[in-house]
């Protein structure tokens, strides 16, 4: 039994088996993850250190240097960079592409915090993997013309940002700009020389004289109730009320020594939108999150909101905007090929059932190409959809070249008149008879792209979704043709 009276034979099995994979990646298309690029692995894991305002060369000496020793230890590390400013260093730790970068970060962290003990009092540390949810994928701004930057500033931080953390798929919400309210102490020099005091001693009396600490623990009624004694400063009054040093003589207030205001962080980042300081809102996807739903989840979350008066919420950056026109380019590259395939097949074949079955291809063997897609965990992004938008085109070709085929051996055989049976028959033989043609056709165009998914770095690895989507569809297109 040759291939020709398998087919002819399972004809309804393989039709159903078709089917079946076009709907499988209908249904997989509604559970890809949606983002602007490709979810690529880069083999880079950025450490920051903040410690203050020491000097760039103190900071090199102390702090850059101790963990750059400590991240080289690390098994896999290609190379590290690092950049050294006043009070801060970056320091980016390269792997080898293909890493587990799961696992490589987890150690990078290990090798730090280890460190952390050896570092000057007070410097702060923070790993982060780099991957495509370094950067928002959505921005709102918070401006007025009556309002305080302080109250901006709380609105976002205690409000805004709690409401926006508990969308599925949000990552984090961070909050720039803006201004945080906070006293500040001035110490006069001569006068806490002449009380025989220094700073530290203002410092030692601001922070224990200004928290929560527990005392105890009472029994009353079948209760274990625990003593809290509550010694938070609440205004510049109080802050002045504090005694530094007791004597004999008398006692020495914060007021004596220095002067309390009420005043502001200062910010070393000025954020304005539309003209007006203003407080930023971005928000950053789950890695592999959607980020088409988790925008329209924010904006409905944002529609609900009521916002003070005098308040201003405009959105200044929605990156799934971007995908979404990608999206809607490979729609109209489809509907656009499909009806031009079907106007030639009609004008020229003049046979509305083969112009039926030729346009049906096309959505069929993307459907089928997008169970590939979920089936390797990749994503609809700008490379995957791309590659959708220009198979479309090598799809419908092999769609018309296979039917006119079909319907010129037909012609000349003369089959039209004769029963079902032979009508079959001859389809078959029309189709294994132009097997080999369209294989090469389509072997031809799947070799020039498939060697773009082994190319290295960043190239490689949005090139390689790319790739696999034109090869998937090609290769699916041949077998339905």
């Amino acid at each position: 039994m040759n291939v020709s009276q398998w087919l002819q034979r399972h004809r309804r099995s393989v039709l159903f088996l078709l089917a079946l994979l076009a709907a499988g990646g209908l249904l997989a298309a509604f559970k890809l993850p949606v983002g602007l690029f490709p979810n690529v692995n880069f083999p880079r894991v950025m450490v920051s250190a903040d410690a203050g305002d020491r000097p760039s060369r103190q900071m090199m000496l102390q702090v850059t240097y101790p963990l750059e020793q400590a991240v080289r230890r690390v098994p896999g590390v290609v190379d590290v960079r690092s950049t050294t400013s006043r009070g801060a260093a970056d320091i980016s730790v390269n792997f080898h592409w293909g890493t587990d970068m799961n696992l490589a970060a987890v150690q990078v962290n290990e090798a730090i915090t280890q460190k952390l003990p050896e570092l000057p009092p007070g410097t702060v540390l923070s790993s982060k993997r780099m991957d495509p949810t370094v950067d928002p994928i959505i921005a709102y701004s918070l401006t007025s013309n009556n309002v305080p930057l302080t109250q901006l500033y709380d609105l976002a931080q205690f409000q805004l940002r709690p409401l926006l953390s508990s969308i599925d798929g949000v990552g984090r919400v961070q909050v720039q700009g803006g201004a945080q309210e906070e006293y500040h102490v001035i110490v006069d020099p001569a006068r806490l020389q002449a009380d025989g005091l220094s700073l530290g001693d203002v410092q030692h009396a601001l922070a224990s004289g200004n928290g929560v600490q527990a005392v105890g623990k009472l029994e009353d009624r079948y209760k274990l109730l625990l003593a809290l004694a509550d010694s938070r400063l609440h205004d510049a009054s109080q802050i002045g009320d504090l005694v530094i040093k007791a004597t004999p003589t008398g006692v020495v207030r914060v007021r004596d020594v220095a002067v309390v205001t009420r005043s502001t962080v200062p910010q070393w980042i000025k954020v304005t939108a539309d003209g007006h300081d203003a407080v930023l809102l971005n928000i950053y996807q789950q890695h592999g999150g959607n980020s088409v739903q988790i925008a329209r989840a924010v904006r409905q979350a944002l529609a609900t909101y009521k916002t003070p008066a005098g308040v201003k919420l405009a959105n200044w950056y929605d990156q799934s905007q971007l995908v979404v026109a990608s999206a809607s380019s490979v729609r109209d590259a489809i509907l656009i090929g499909v009806v031009l395939a079907g106007l030639v097949l009609l004008v020229f074949l003049r046979s509305i059932k083969i112009t039926l079955i030729a346009m049906v291809t096309v959505p069929a063997v993307l459907a089928s190409a997008v169970v590939l897609l979920y089936a390797l965990g990749m994503s609809f992004n700008i490379m995957t959809l791309g590659g959708m938008a220009a198979a479309v085109g090598l799809v419908i070709d092999d769609a018309i070249v296979m039917s006119e085929h079909i319907v010129r051996r037909l012609g000349e055989s003369g089959a039209q008149s004769r029963d079902v049976a032979a009508r079959h028959s001859q389809v078959l033989h029309a189709a294994m008879e132009f097997f080999r043609p369209l294989a090469g056709s389509s072997a031809s165009t799947v070799i020039i792209f498939v060697p773009l998914a082994f190319l290295s770095g960043v190239t490689g690895a949005f090139f390689q979704a790319l790739s696999l989507t034109m090869a998937a569809a090609l290769i699916i297109s041949f077998f339905v043709s």
